[in-house]
């Protein structure tokens, strides 16, 4: 059996509103002139953005007034007086940008852009024009996006460019210059240099669009505008930095890890840690991250070396979010750690001053969590599956009840922290395993490519390959294993259930798509150009007639008849990436068949539930459910029971 590190002590039952409920704080950041931390907080039950001094002792101000839906994400900008936000209509996925004035407290936010059914994507302010950001909308067509520059202090949009129909993204230098992201008819990725006057386009260079299924990134203007720093793997296996150069096409290499990729998880997922960690000021590179079964950072200036080497200091977990003043003297940093989420500090590099600024979650005891511990998995095929255990405190490492939890994408990927629903179910005595099966990013390009076409094949096999190796090993008890997923981990619990019906005790999906054909069209109009390098080459794309017969026969919704394992379903109304028709369509016709089926939807929640009440609700059901059909630890009945839909 492969040595697991164990914890000797009793453990508590621990709520799960303390894994799912609202941090106390969590996401500060310093602001440019380094005079106030801003960070989120709940107010009224969602999180909001508050701001407090960091030399003085006075009250912190919650500065947004959201009472209907967490704000997740806002942004400083160059002027003390204003703060920047985000958000969308309960899941919806039609953000809007809002303008705080931090100056005038009774004022109300504004949004920036009121447009009803518009998006506004890509936010970055313009350092050469102070005032100033960029953001792209697509107000004129919902499948494109044109590029805009707003004025924050006045609200004004002016547009840039015009997306002719082939663009997918913009850039903008400090001396005026356009270039633009485009798919050609090869699916490759063409960078190009926009002629606004004449409408045309100059080809910088060309990337095989194969190898970056979520688009190239990172994708950074050097700040003389000059170059772009970018993920690169043309001639190698592993995603290196590189600096391509904008008026020859030149690459030349910036910095490499020998064994790992860069850290790209914030393609997916926007709050995680970028991999470029940059001057607040100048812009200058200062670090790259890359990541293994751990995180590794190169400082490539040596005052961030040295700034970095007592910053690692404050924490045995992974240095996550960095921000720092335009001095580059104080620094608010957060860290990555399995069982301390997201504790915070601030360092004062001038004086040496390190202090703790808040643990988000205090109300649970390092102590009490489980360790996530690296494993391999050797798939049927010799291919090495970097993958994830967590083991129950308090009970013997040996034929456990294990929940096998995918991640989605797939194209992502799992890796080591702290994940609530790992703890919330570890707690409750299951061992979870998640395993990086072939297709998932960060593993090098062979490892992607690997799993073009198998969906419900080999990415599949991968998984059940996971199950036979923690059986194997003697951590779970072959007849009490369960698969759980959301987005494409939801899609692979319903393969589970129908492609191998045989294997699980119970099975959880999370917004999966049940019928591929009808997900590849429903995706909304502004995420379909970006499909030609991930769904269609990697499954198929249903308007060839050949592929849509493929893509039927990977769906779960053509063997829904073999379904006879314990269901969940779980799905947010306002899903515009699986929308509830995927779900609805596997649970009626499970319905049909006197098939009973737990099927739970929330109407204020799309692909990604935020509202902390909607999580906790779901997983306490789902530890319910679990509980009933592999013998985990009972939750405890509500007062009022959820309406199942």
């Amino acid at each position: 059996m492969t040595a697991v590190p164990r914890m000797s002590r009793e453990v508590p039952h621990i709520p799960v509103e303390d894994f799912f409920g609202a941090p106390v704080r969590a996401r500060a950041e310093i602001s440019p002139d380094g005079t106030k931390i801003a960070y989120l907080a709940p107010w009224r039950e969602q999180l909001n953005v508050w701001v407090e001094s960091v030399d003085s002792d006075e009250e912190a101000r919650c500065v947004t007034a959201d009472d209907n839906r967490s704000v997740l994400t806002y942004h400083w900008t160059d002027d003390p007086r204003w703060l920047l936000y985000e958000q969308d209509g309960d899941g919806d996925e039609h953000w809007h940008v809002y303008r705080v004035d931090l100056e005038n407290p009774d004022a109300e936010a504004v949004d920036l852009t009121p447009f009803p059914g518009v998006t506004a994507v890509g936010l970055e302010p313009i350092p050469a024009r102070p005032g100033k950001a960029l953001l792209h909308l697509n107000r004129r067509n919902p499948a494109e996006f044109d590029l805009y520059e707003l004025d924050i202090p006045s609200g004004a949009l002016t547009m840039l460019a015009r997306n002719p129909g082939e663009v997918s993204g913009w850039m903008y230098t400090p001396d005026g210059a356009l270039y633009a992201m485009v798919w050609t008819d090869r699916r490759d990725i063409e960078l190009a240099q926009w002629d606004t006057e004449k409408g045309k386009l100059r080809t910088v260079t060309t990337f095989d669009g194969a190898d970056y299924p979520l688009f190239v990134q990172p994708f950074q203007l050097t700040p003389d505008g000059t170059g772009v720093w970018f993920g690169s793997n043309r001639g190698s296996d592993l995603t290196r930095l590189a600096r391509l150069d904008l008026a020859t096409g030149e690459e030349t290499e910036v910095d490499s890890h020998p064994d790992f990729d860069l850290d790209l998880r914030s393609a997916v997922f926007p709050t995680l840690p970028q991999p470029l960690i940059c001057h607040r000021r100048t812009g200058e590179l200062l670090g790259v991250r890359y990541l293994g079964g751990r995180q590794v950072i190169h400082p490539l200036d040596p005052d961030f070396a040295a700034v970095l080497e007592n910053l690692v200091k404050l924490s045995d977990g992974d240095l996550a979010a960095v921000s720092s003043d335009v001095s580059g003297q104080r620094w608010v940093v957060s860290f990555t750690h399995d069982r301390e989420p997201g504790v915070t500090y601030y360092y004062d590099h001038s004086t040496g001053e390190s202090r703790l600024l808040f643990r988000p979650l205090p109300h649970l005891d390092p102590e009490a969590l489980a360790p996530m511990t690296p494993v391999t998995v050797t798939a049927r095929d010799g291919l090495e599956l970097p993958s994830y255990l967590t083991l129950p405190l308090g009970a013997e490492p040996a034929g456990l009840p294990l929940v096998l939890l995918v991640h989605g994408g797939p194209w992502s990927l799992d890796s080591w922290g702290y994940h609530p629903l790992v703890q919330f179910l570890a707690n409750r005595g299951y061992a979870v395993l998640q395993v990086n099966f072939r297709g998932s990013t960060g593993f090098g390009k062979e490892f992607l490519k690997a799993g073009i076409g198998e969906l419900a094949g080999k990415m599949h096999d991968d998984l059940i390959d996971g199950v036979d190796w923690a059986v194997g090993e003697g951590y779970a008890d072959r007849d009490r294993v369960a698969i759980f997923g959301g987005s494409y981990g939801g899609y692979a619990a319903l393969v589970g259930v129908t492609f191998t019906p045989d294997v699980f005790a119970a099975a959880i999906d999370f917004c999966g798509p049940s019928n591929l054909v009808t997900f590849l069209r429903t995706v909304p109009e502004f995420a379909r150009p970006h499909l030609i390098n991930n769904w269609y080459l990697f499954v198929g794309d249903p308007d060839v007639p050949e592929q849509e017969t493929d893509l039927l026969a990977r769906s779960p919704i053509s063997r829904v008849d073999e379904i006879r394992t314990p269901l969940m379903v779980v799905q947010g109304a306002n899903d515009v990436r699986v929308v509830k028709a995927e779900s609805d369509q596997i649970v009626d016709a499970l319905r049909a068949r006197g098939v009973d089926v737990t099927y739970l939807v929330k109407d204020n929640e799309g692909h990604m539930f935020t509202n902390p009440e909607n999580n906790i609700d779901v997983c306490r059901e789902s530890a319910r459910f679990l509980a009933r059909h592999l013998g985990g630890a009972a939750e405890p009945e509500q007062t009022e029971q959820p309406t199942p839909a």
